[in-house]
């Protein structure tokens, strides 16, 4: 083969294995640690547990005016369970990002980051250790 023909062939199957590389290592998680406890990785909010909801039970039992008040950290159709992280189904047929099988939710009267208004609300809602 000339030289002329290799040069484009390795860099294609280069740019094939860095493309394969990249779905094996999956998407950043949908939270980070903040303080010591979750937050949302887009918007550095708060995030909570439901003590309703059963851990492993692949849904939210949080929905209609729950929902409105505890927002669900949403996931995108595309989003796979990776370790401690995993996606339920909400009633609406939607997707929910879960850690260690619970539901996350924001909380509607945090109004900036580092703000945990609603860790302890009504005895059943929760901040989140990582």
């Amino acid at each position: 083969m000339k030289t002329q023909t290799i040069v484009p062939l390795l860099g294609a199957l280069v740019l094939a294995a860095c493309s394969s590389m990249s779905s094996m290592m999956g998407a950043p998680a949908p939270a980070k640690s903040t303080d010591g406890m979750l937050v949302g990785a887009a918007n550095g909010m708060t995030l909570y547990t439901f003590d309703r909801d059963t851990a492993g039970a692949g849904k939210s039992v949080c929905n209609g005016p729950c929902a409105t008040n505890w927002p669900p950290l949403m996931a995108d159709d595309a989003a796979k369970t990776s370790g401690d992280w995993s996606v339920v189904t909400r009633d609406d047929g939607k997707k929910q990002w879960a850690f260690k099988g619970k539901p996350l939710y924001f909380w509607a009267k945090d109004a900036k980051p580092g703000d945990k208004t609603g860790d302890g609300f009504n005895g059943v809602w929760h901040t989140v250790s990582p």
